[in-house]
């Protein structure tokens, strides 16, 4: 089933908003109602799931599949997945035993809200339930049963040890103090990068990409990836705070090495400037059949403020 295109000539802040109001409407009904699950933790789990936010990597899915004529409807569980173990890493990465912050897009965090344990099972139980929606891709969408295990593994791969888990363990170790810059890319391309590359990965499966194209969109999402994490960096120092929706310059007071540290403001907006020209090379030459809206994200990404 060919991709709808949700408004053939909309701009990109109109197809942005789209997917953004697509995906809230599709993760408010992901959590079936005739499940038993204790309140609690279904309101600790969507607390933090409906706080809104870019939705980057559900976006980076649909535009993906889009970009090779996939199955929309696929890819938008796919979308709600990576969200999800997204917003758990978040949930996680907020506790005190992490980076100990007080609010996230603008709100009190998880566990300011709901306390430590309740936090910690609402990410457990996002993680998990990720995993159950990508199984179900077969059944429910007809995606291949071979793509279904390969996005399992991807996402596995990304976002455990090897990926997001082991950068957020890199970076935990790197508080003590980075010494390199090689090792804060590690942090950055794993930490970061990884979810992004899945996101992008799962569109071009779902949309039945062969080895080549998966391979311009896993260098996209990587060089991609690093250039969202350094502008982080940047915005920690410079950005507006209403904006973000998070207190600025908390590597500072917490005493965390970016690239700005190690290779000034300036050389940094090059980075991701370099970054981005290098992401769009690799799709423009990939030969998708439109890779028009990826091109839009990049753009959109190197040149956010918030």
């Amino acid at each position: 089933m060919a991709v709808t295109r949700l408004t053939e000539r909309a701009s990109f802040r109109e197809y942005h908003q789209n997917i953004i109001e697509r995906v809230a409407t599709r993760l408010e009904e992901s959590l079936p109602a005739q499940w038993q699950i204790p309140s609690s933790l279904r309101e600790a789990m969507l607390y933090s799931l409906m706080a809104g936010g870019k939705r980057m990597r559900p976006l980076l899915v649909m535009a993906a599949c889009e970009a090779l004529d996939g199955n929309a409807d696929a890819a938008l569980d796919a979308a709600c997945a990576v969200e999800m173990v997204h917003t758990y890493s978040l949930i996680h990465d907020d506790l005190p035993a992490m980076d100990n912050d007080d609010y996230r897009r603008g709100k009190l965090t998880n566990h300011k809200v709901f306390g430590e344990a309740a936090a910690i099972l609402a990410g457990d139980a996002l993680l998990t339930h990720a995993f159950y929606l990508v199984a179900r891709l077969s059944q429910v969408h007809g995606v291949p049963a071979e793509q279904v295990v390969n996005i399992t593994m991807d996402l596995a791969e990304l976002a455990g040890p090897k990926g997001m888990v082991g950068g957020q363990a890199a970076d935990m170790e790197g508080e003590q103090g980075l010494t390199e810059l090689s090792q804060l890319e590690y942090i950055h391309l794993h930490k970061t990068s990884d979810l992004i590359t899945f996101s992008l990965l799962a569109g071009g499966r779902i949309a039945g990409a062969d080895e080549q194209k998966l391979e311009a969109l896993r260098t996209f999402g990587q060089k991609l990836g690093l250039a969202f994490q350094i502008q982080d960096d940047i915005l920690d120092i410079i950005g507006d705070e209403a904006k973000l929706g998070k207190k600025t310059q908390s590597d500072m007071k917490q005493e965390k090495v970016t690239y700005p540290y190690f290779i000034g403001l300036e050389a940094s907006r090059g980075e991701v400037e370099r970054l981005t020209a290098e992401a769009k090379s690799a799709v423009i030459e990939a030969g998708l059949a439109d890779p028009s809206r990826l091109l839009e994200i990049a753009d959109y990404l190197m040149n956010r403020d918030h």
